[in-house]
């Protein structure tokens, strides 16, 4: 290993020390509810598995349906406590929460190395854009101004204005997933408190200690007791009674299509924001800068070991140039080291889990049988998956149409450009895709065309902290976050009318109608 592992260790700085208790030297990490340190009713945990090694690193507590009720209703009773606070005070809570994120950077980036199996490099960009989606805050504040209506422009409100105000939801639900432990839950929070909601998380079983870590840093930068409730446990005891509580006004989720649907069924009439599942397209027209697509190609599909809804999951090359595209993958492929995620020169970590690691083996399986050509890797250790690029994919094999959620690059031929389109279009999922080609006219007509929420040009889809808008269509989700754009789904409109002509006020016509 390198030196620079010597820095990456499982502990943190005492100003953590209130999270969590010790058990034999293994931090026991506990819930965060009513601004306090809590343990679990029922007294149990759950263990988490560093996918480094398998070895345990820690415990949370595994939380009962009691309890995340009870965290719902201290959100509840909690919700004016945000919201009657000034706003430019909570712009400075959360700057000062920026600064403490800064300070204790080394501890996020330690964390999220161990229980995601980050890179060094990938986990400190993950704390960075974490710092700097905060640092827009002001930004997101801005859509909470609001807008004054003359109501002279139509002969039904001649004498009347109104002001259409925007007003906090109440009370947010935020699941985050697992592949941005720390940059979802704070893209999600971040605009409910700016707003002046509450919030209650769920982070994920698989890695949920960042989530914890940055709750102590609100905690520390003055967020009121009650205002952030953050929970842990099993989705299946407790995700159920946050998304269907009576109290919720709002949810607000990252994560697969499945766990979308499954929460549209039971949340009943509440908003929602579901960014899901995505199967994002990098096409490669005729006229495209081959080594910058092979590039891009490689660094959309094997950052974070493709473990990202905006990762590239296919790749449809015009048959013209299929042949050079691939020599320029393979030319470029090398460059992608897999190792040990604390080692500074691997490119490429672990899995989350073993279980990710042979579902995506069963992937490249099926499509080996198929027909594909298997270039390179195509096997796994443990939480460790080769990264591997399939050349000439069949359409019939299940990675075509399936999330990848892993390090593969599935090269598929096309006939043409119309024939890229329809082939994108006939998946379920909208998310990301990317096209590659020096032409305007062909960038302008397929994205366009393609059923996306985001189109890219010349580049590998990359959300980064979220200044543009992103979210899906048909089952990758509906809603959009982003800097400012995720107020909208925090937040509600309200129209207050005045009446002028009470005061002999207001205007009246001064034409004859015809």
């Amino acid at each position: 290993m390198s030196v620079l592992e010597e820095k990456i260790r499982f502990s943190f700085s005492e100003f953590f020390r209130d999270c969590y208790s010790f058990d034999n030297g293994l931090p026991i990490f506990k819930i965060f509810v009513e601004g306090s340190w809590q343990e679990s009713s029922s007294g149990e945990t759950i263990e988490i598995d560093s996918p480094i090694d398998d070895s345990l690193i820690a415990r949370v507590q595994k939380a009962t349906a009691g309890d995340m009720d009870r965290a719902v209703k201290v959100a509840y009773s909690s919700k004016r406590k945000i919201r009657d606070i000034p706003a430019i005070d909570r712009i400075d809570i959360l700057n000062r929460a920026r600064h403490l994120l800064e300070e204790h950077r080394q501890d996020f980036v330690n964390s999220l190395v161990y229980e995601a199996g980050k890179t060094v490099k990938s986990a400190l960009g993950e704390v960075r854009a974490t710092e700097n989606r905060i640092k827009m805050t002001m930004e997101e504040a801005r859509r909470i101004f609001g807008e004054y209506l003359p109501g002279d422009w139509s002969e039904d409100t001649m004498a009347k204005f109104a002001l259409v105000i925007h007003e906090p939801v109440g009370v947010v639900a935020c699941i985050s997933p697992f592949n941005y432990p720390l940059f979802s839950v704070v893209a999600k929070v971040i605009p409910a408190l700016v707003s002046g909601n509450a919030a209650v998380v769920k982070p994920s079983s698989d890695d949920p200690i960042a989530a914890l870590l940055f709750s102590r840093v609100l905690q520390e930068a003055g967020l009121p007791g009650g205002v952030l409730n953050v929970v842990t446990g099993s989705g299946r005891e407790i995700g159920d009674v946050l998304v269907s509580h009576k109290l919720v006004n709002l949810i607000t989720l990252t994560g697969s299509t499945e766990t979308g649907e499954h929460i549209a069924s039971v949340a009943g009439m509440k908003r929602m924001h579901l960014e899901l599942g995505g199967k994002g397209v990098a096409i490669v027209a005729p006229d495209a800068d081959l080594p910058l697509a092979a590039k891009k190609v490689l660094e959309g599909s094997l950052k974070y070991s493709g473990q990202r809804c905006d990762a590239i999951s296919r790749v449809l090359i015009e048959e013209s140039v299929y042949d050079d595209f691939v020599s320029h993958v393979l030319d470029e492929f090398d460059h992608w080291k897999l190792g040990d995620p604390r080692d500074e020169k691997s490119e490429i970590g672990p899995l989350i889990n073993a279980e990710a690691a042979k579902r995506v083996q069963k992937l490249v399986e099926d499509a080996v049988a198929k027909g594909a050509e298997l270039l390179k890797g195509g096997k796994h250790r443990a939480c460790y998956f080769e990264p591997t690029v399939l050349g000439t994919v069949p359409l019939e094999a299940e990675i075509a149409w399936e999330e990848t959620f892993g390090p593969v690059v599935s090269l598929i031929k096309v006939s043409s450009i119309d024939q890229a389109i329809e082939v994108s279009n006939r998946s379920r999922y909208g998310l990301d895709s990317c096209v590659f080609t020096n032409n305007i006219y062909t960038a302008w007509r397929v994205a366009k065309a393609l059923e996306e929420g985001t189109i890219s040009i010349n580049d590998a889809p990359a959300h980064g902290v979220g200044f543009f808008p992103f979210g899906g269509n048909k089952d990758s989700g509906m809603g959009r976050e982003g800097v400012g754009y995720s107020i909208d789904e925090m937040t509600r409109i309200k129209t207050i009318q005045f009446n002028l002509a009470a005061g002999g006020l207001g205007k009246a016509r001064q034409v004859p109608k015809m």
